[in-house]
């Protein structure tokens, strides 16, 4: 019905690239399955940019009940160079995964990540992951999960809200309002009022026909105990946002609305929220999430059979990482250990089982005392 690869189909490993079906008809032929060490990275060393890894529960249900091991960086926990991700084990075990393991890994470390960037601008103002119409619905879930990982304090998604088991958050549309036409806001904003769950704030999109200051007057004058109006107005039409935002607040607060929330969506970014967070209670963010780029990571082998066996480019031999002082160290697997420093690959797949638990909360949680120590969004 939809062009959706199937779950069977990415568990067998036919979600690959025809290469790998190539090399296990070669390698079955030739009677040669090596054991090997492969690490899935982005970069090699340290760049001082710190991103953040998720999607590693999808990656783990992929690479579980094959004969493998497997060592990892936590959900949540920030990277910077080296390894996120080591597999030891007969090559022919894991070859054709290559592909759905790095299409796990890679838009939601970057899902996350960008989500990260938003939530270290917002500071204490609340911010929601709006982005899920942007992606394939098939992946909405993961994108949500990223976000909140990444440190959104809500999502939008009905159907991801489900899978997390995440109450999804949203009020109301333009569409809502234009459906009862022009000059009859208040009817719009006053159905809302009557027939939404008790427990949605009663949040007004106050920006559809008439000036934005006008609107958000007139919804807090229709609605009893308004809890706040959302800006969403479009950028072809914004001038200068900030501006707007302020009048509206002034005026509101004028009036003695001043308890009425304002929250701002459409277009924002991490430069638009640094910048409009003196301004208003929260903000709902869309493509700055769902769009930003997607962590670049490939899966090498770089050990075969106990040797050294990295392509040239890539750092050969199995590797560990660590967290010391805020600064993330990558050293080879058999260095001594870093003296005051926290490993951060550790056991996620052993003899082919799962041995590790995944918590969202505190993955979030994870995130952010990371994205603090390492001074994340500094620069």
């Amino acid at each position: 019905m939809f062009d959706i690869v199937s779950p069977d189909a990415i568990a067998d490993g036919r979600a690959t690239d025809a290469y790998f079906q190539r090399t296990r008809e070669s390698l079955d032929g030739a009677g040669h399955d090596p054991h090997v060490v492969c690490e899935v990275t982005a970069d090699q060393f340290p760049t001082g940019e710190f991103e953040v890894f998720a999607g590693i529960e999808d990656a783990a249900q992929l690479l579980a009940g094959h004969e493998i091991d497997v060592h990892a960086l936590r959900e949540g926990q920030l990277f910077d160079g080296g390894p996120v991700m080591r597999i030891e084990g007969r090559y022919l075990a894991f070859a054709e995964l290559e592909t759905s393991l790095l299409g796990f890994l890679s838009p939601a470390s970057g899902w996350a990540t960008s989500a990260r960037e938003i939530a270290t601008a917002a500071g204490d103002r609340i911010a929601f992951s709006f982005g899920a119409r942007h992606v394939h619905p098939s992946t909405a879930a993961a994108l949500e999960r990223s976000a909140l990982v990444g440190g959104m304090d809500g999502i939008s998604h009905v159907a991801a809200g489900d899978v997390l088991n995440r109450a999804p958050s949203g009020t109301m549309p333009h569409a809502l309002v234009i459906t009862f036409g022009q000059g009859n806001q208040e009817q719009a904003w006053q159905a809302f009022d009557a027939h939404a769950p008790e427990d949605v704030p009663r949040i007004a999109l106050t920006d559809t026909y008439a000036d934005e200051t006008e609107e958000a007057l007139r919804a807090a004058r229709a609605v009893d105990d308004l809890d706040g109006v959302r800006l969403d107005t479009t950028g072809s039409r914004r001038g200068d946002f900030e501006h707007i935002v302020r009048e509206v607040r002034w005026t509101l607060d004028d009036a003695g609305f001043d308890e009425v929330d304002i929250l701002v969506s459409g277009g924002v970014t991490a430069e638009a929220v640094r910048r409009l967070r003196p301004h208003v209670d929260g903000f709902g963010v869309g493509s700055a999430i769902s769009e930003g780029p997607s962590v670049d990571f490939g899966l090498d082998i770089v050990e075969r059979e106990g040797e050294g066996a990295a392509k040239r480019g890539k750092l050969t031999g199995a590797k560990a990482v660590y967290r010391a002082d805020g600064d993330h160290v990558v050293e080879p697997a058999d260095a001594p250990a870093l003296e005051d420093a926290e490993p951060l690959l550790e056991p996620l797949i052993k003899d082919g089982e799962i041995v590790r638990e995944f918590d969202l909360d505190a993955a979030a949680d994870r995130c952010a005392r990371d994205a603090e120590r390492v001074g994340f969004g500094s620069k």
